[in-house]
């Protein structure tokens, strides 16, 4: 069996530190899947290397997104668009074909 070293797992362990995760907050046996019932307000916890504690808390699915994934917030830079090529009969262009 390949076991890792105690200091490989405590690495590991140690990467981990200060994760977020959201909890919904739905009462009975219901869904608790992330994406449903997407008004339900969300616990926010923060791993501490232990175990999770209370971090924050979330209104909606759409401000617990903001909170866990910041950087699918910013804008994304734009790309300028491709120059169209003039006509020609360039080196790395098709051959026409002749028309009748």
């Amino acid at each position: 069996m390949d076991d890792e070293s105690l200091s490989e797992w405590a690495e590991r362990r140690d990467s981990k530190i200060g994760r977020l995760r959201a909890v919904p907050l739905t009462s009975g046996e219901g869904p608790k899947g992330s994406h449903l019932n997407s008004d339900a307000p969300r616990a926010i916890q923060r791993w501490n290397g232990y175990s999770w504690e209370p971090h924050g808390f979330a209104s909606n699915l759409a401000e617990t997104k903001r909170i866990l994934y910041p950087e699918a917030t910013e804008p994304a830079y734009s790309v300028p668009a491709p120059q169209q090529l003039s006509p020609g009969t360039g080196k790395h262009r098709k051959p026409q074909t002749p028309r009748d």
